[in-house]
């Protein structure tokens, strides 16, 4: 059956989620924080996604703004920069994430093919509307899909099942496009065609399910959907 859909994660996946870290970075002032941003931002990222795991399973949910600052408060006070200013400079830039270089063109390219394109992720519904506003790719998405219709974060099964619910589709005419291994694999569990943008060149997580493509990026994607 061939791709009628085309679904892809939103944060490390469409939008750069190191992208606020690197800007402040750059900024006068924050030498400090300059020394060692990219770990802080590496702790950021691993607490935010852990903290929406643990509340997951927990049952215990919250809108991703607030994992998103819970992760940035552990990070910044593990590498001893536990400064306010800092923590709402960043907080300001995560709303204001890059798209990836080629993220434009190819869902240009997917949308000149007849395909329907969403995002689903975790984000709650207004930030990740201004994401997508922000890095001017809002005209080419046909939905933005977010946990909050479910009440649970990834990898729920429920979340993968708003695809199918929203656009009518059988899985297997879904491609599913993730930064996140995990997610990757748990939507090829689900029934869905997958690939996995693995742009740090990181081992396949121990699951029992894996990615059909593994990427370097997402320019291919167009390519990998209409070859079904």
């Amino acid at each position: 059956m061939p791709i009628t859909t085309c679904v892809f994660d939103a944060y490390g996946t469409l939008f750069d989620v190191a992208a606020a870290a690197r800007i402040a970075a750059a900024e006068p002032g924050r030498e400090a924080f300059a020394a060692k941003w990219p770990e802080i931002s590496n702790t950021w990222r691993l607490k935010q996604l852990q903290y929406t795991w643990l509340r997951a399973t927990a049952g215990v949910h919250t809108g991703f703004w607030q994992v998103t600052q819970d992760g940035l408060d552990y990070a910044l006070e593990a590498h001893g920069l536990a400064d306010p200013g800092l923590r709402e400079r960043l907080l300001q830039l995560y709303w204001e994430l890059q798209a990836y270089p080629e993220v434009p063109a190819m869902l240009k390219a997917l949308k000149a093919q007849g395909l329907n394109t969403a995002i689903l992720s975790n984000g709650t519904p207004d930030m990740l509307a201004g994401a997508a506003n922000h890095a001017g790719i809002g005209d080419h998405l046909d939905a933005v899909l977010s946990v909050e219709t479910v009440g649970v974060f990834k990898p729920h099964r429920s979340v993968y099942a708003m695809v199918g619910e929203h656009f009518g589709c059988a899985r297997r005419e879904v491609l599913f496009v993730s930064s996140n291994c995990w997610d990757a694999c748990v939507a090829s569990g689900q029934g869905f065609l997958t690939a996995w943008a693995n742009r740090a060149g990181e081992p396949l997580d121990r699951l029992p399910w894996k990615p059909k493509h593994i990427l370097e990026d997402l320019t291919t994607i167009p390519e990998i959907a209409a070859a079904q």
